[in-house]
């Protein structure tokens, strides 16, 4: 099955008409789309982008054999052309069965948005799911037939992060699916900042006009297994750090911070955490990190190695100088070395979320240094056995290592 996408962007196209923003003013060459369509083996018209035939002609193809042209969803951009010729687009109920005089089979599947979403399979038995921009699968599951993972996926990554992780929750997307973003808007800066976040997320996205083999192997984008985040205080180093692991079903996100009595500040910041949380993923409150991270089970996001550290200091009794000649360094030294060794031997997915130190500030304490020396000790140690690192400053994530 033969794929030719005509559009990769949301309705209203991208740039879009009028907007000033800075996605948009640099949303060009390759990174400037127009609305989604998809032209499947020439026969089958998936939505439609404005100017439709010449869309083909620049592609190297033409609508003229298309028989069959479906909608996803209601138009809110341009107005549409209808070339001459061209199948009047219609929309199939949820759940009913259509057969193409070219031998695809389309099945609509139900959104959680408005919209529908298409299974299309080719004559030869290859598999391809369509959905609406916006919009994830209601009710799609393996115990209601799904009959393995898709070859290709194309959908909304960027918008519906959550969509992808139910999909693979499902098993509608497996380890060699081809997980194509589409509906592609000005919510991210385009070119390195839009392709490293589908990175992430285990998707990427091809120029408007490109043409795909569906089941051609294809070298699926690699998640890191181990990723440090580092940042200042209030530098969106946590957000970037959820963001990695949002398209995946399920997360423990391990706060190291724990809870604090008769601290409203604290308790507010934790809930505003948790509230930006997918309702899927599970916490737990601890600093005791080297048996998760020796353990089986779903992604790690550990916030943060800060708070951590601290609680490693407390229990040595390192703030005391004294303490800390007579035994405290050697506490905190071994605690780490274990932790290290921990995030080395892991084979879970792990994003670490940590503090960076120093830029020229000498704390004013014995104490205040000792800490700021330990971090920044641990931040190198932990980057070193880390595949990806990432230095975040005012929200921008940099890669320090990818």
């Amino acid at each position: 099955m033969e794929l030719t996408l005509l559009g990769t962007g949301a309705p209203e196209g991208l740039p879009r008409p009028g907007c000033p923003c800075a996605a948009c003013a640099t949303a060009v060459g390759d990174e400037a789309r127009a609305a989604t369509s998809v032209l499947v083996d020439d026969a089958l018209l998936l939505d439609l982008t404005p100017g439709p035939a010449f869309a083909a002609a620049r592609a190297g193809h033409s609508i003229a054999g298309v028989r069959q042209v479906l909608l996803s969803h209601p138009n809110e951009g341009p107005a549409l052309e209808f070339p001459a010729g061209l199948p009047a687009p219609g929309r199939v109920p949820d759940g009913r069965e259509l057969s193409v005089i070219s031998g695809h089979k389309v099945r609509a599947l139900a959104l959680d948005a408005p919209g529908t979403g298409y299974e299309v399979t080719s004559p030869d038995g290859q598999r391809l799911l369509y959905l609406a921009p916006g919009a994830g699968p209601a009710g799609l599951s393996v115990a209601g037939g799904l009959p393995g993972p898709y070859d290709m996926v194309l959908l909304d990554v960027v918008g519906r992060p959550d969509a992808l992780a139910r999909l693979r929750e499902a098993g509608a997307v497996g380890p060699t699916t081809d997980v194509i973003a589409v509906h592609l808007d000005h919510d991210v800066p385009p070119g390195r900042e839009l392709h490293r976040r589908l990175a992430a997320a285990g998707a990427r996205t091809v120029p408007d006009g490109t043409t795909l083999e569906v089941g051609d192997y294809h070298a699926v984008p690699d998640v890191p297994r181990r990723t440090l985040v580092v940042g200042g205080a209030r530098s969106g180093k946590s957000v970037e750090a959820e963001r990695r692991l949002e398209a995946f079903p399920e997360v423990l996100y391990v706060a190291t911070g724990g809870t604090r009595e008769d601290d409203a500040d604290w308790a507010a910041r934790v809930a505003r955490h948790r509230d930006r949380r997918p309702g899927s993923w599970r916490t737990a409150e601890t600093c005791d990190l080297v048996p998760l991270l020796a353990a089986q089970g779903p992604p790690l996001l550990i916030d943060c190695l800060a708070l951590w550290l601290t609680d490693a200091m407390d229990s040595a009794g390192a703030w005391d100088d004294a303490t800390w000649a007579a035994g405290g360094a050697a506490a905190v030294g071994e605690r780490t070395a274990e932790l290290v060794a921990a995030i080395r031997a892991t084979s879970r997915t792990v994003v670490v979320v940590s503090n960076e130190v120093g830029s020229g500030v000498v704390p004013a304490t014995a104490s205040g240094r000792r800490f700021r020396d330990e971090l920044g000790r641990l931040n190198a140690a932990v980057g070193d056995e880390c595949e990806h690192v990432v230095l975040v400053v005012a929200g921008q994530a940099l890669a320090l290592r990818d």
